[in-house]
């Protein structure tokens, strides 16, 4: 499968963004997909990862409450949107699956088999 994300930009704080991750291939509905966000100079991490049904999702602590990912599997896209943005939500933004039916969720980069470009968000004070 092959990601795009899009729908990063400069907002200010206490703003919202909402990406977009779309993707190729006719079996989407069995990935698993997860957003992270990558600043300068720091790790990758993990904002949110959703369910192939779209049944369940999961949040980072630094998120939940201001985040929302959801997944329209008609049209092949998973979306997060962000609203309280923060200056430290500032980062590229990247979506992942990973081709999993079962009810695990996936919080670690390395569990990932296929990524997006990266879009940049920006969030100034």
């Amino acid at each position: 499968v092959q990601l795009q994300a899009s729908g990063g930009g400069l907002v200010q704080a206490g703003g919202s963004l909402r990406l977009s991750c779309a993707a190729s291939g006719r079996t989407f509905s069995r990935y698993h997909v997860g957003w992270f966000r990558q600043a300068p100079g720091k790790e990758r991490e993990f904002v949110a990862t959703i369910m192939w049904s779209g049944g369940s999702a999961y949040y980072a602590d630094s998120v939940k409450g201001r985040f929302t990912i959801s997944r329209d599997n008609a049209k092949n896209t998973v979306y997060l949107q962000m609203d309280s943005l923060k200056p430290e939500d500032t980062a590229v933004y990247y979506c992942a699956a990973k081709y999993y039916s079962g009810d695990l969720y996936f919080n670690t980069r390395n569990e990932y088999d296929y990524w997006g470009q990266g879009t940049q968000v920006t969030v100034s004070s």
